[in-house]
Formats: structure tokens, C-alpha cells, sequence
């Protein structure tokens, strides 16, 4: 038994587009990951103190793409993990050139 061409055709394009959909709701779990070590570098190299405010702009869009994964809103959340991701590297880079001592000249 064989399938009629435009049948197989259509499924062929439901199962695409369903595979497509599915690849849209995935959760950020990567970025949301990488946003949380970002952060923990930052801390680790004194940003608590030399860069307050990088640091807690980085905590509070990551607070903010937890509550918008919880909410379902994946796009939402990976682009508030993305930001905190980048505001947390630039806390830490902020802390380590602040920490940085020049050696004195000859």
C-alpha cells in the first residue's frame, strides 16, 4: 500500500512544524545557567563591594527570568538570563580592574 504523494507531503510538513513549535518552547535551562555562574564569578572576585550595582542589576534579571521561566514565557526568560548573563561579566570585570594594583615604576 502506498500513500498518495500530497499525503505524504502534508505529513511530512505537520511533523516540521511540529518539531519547529517544540524547538521555540524549550526553557532556557542553558542560558539560565550560565547567568547564575556569571553571577557567582562576579562575587567570587569581589564585585559585592567593588561593583554593587553591575552585581545587583545581574541578580534581579536573573530573579526576573526565573519568575518569567516559572510563567512559561521562555523568549522572556532567556533574554533576562542573556542580560544578566552580560550585566554579571560586566560586574566582574569592573571588580577585577578595580582590584587590579600597577606595580610601582624603577
Amino acid at each position: 500500500m502506498s500513500f498518495p504523494r500530497a499525503l505524504t507531503t502534508q505529513i511530512t510538513l505537520l511533523a516540521a512544524a511540529i518539531l519547529l513549535l517544540n524547538a521555540c518552547a524549550v526553557a532556557p535551562v542553558q542560558e539560565m545557567s550560565d547567568a547564575r555562574q556569571a553571577i557567582r564569578s562576579a562575587e567570587a572576585v569581589g564585585a559585592v563591594r567593588r561593583s554593587p550595582d553591575a552585581l545587583t542589576t545581574a541578580q534581579r534579571l536573573l530573579q526576573e527570568a526565573q519568575a518569567q521561566l516559572e510563567a512559561g514565557a521562555y523568549d522572556d526568560a532567556r533574554r533576562h538570563a542573556l542580560d544578566a548573563r552580560e550585566e554579571a561579566i560586566r560586574a566582574r570585570e569592573q571588580a577585577v580592574q578595580s582590584a587590579t594594583i600597577w606595580p610601582a615604576g624603577p
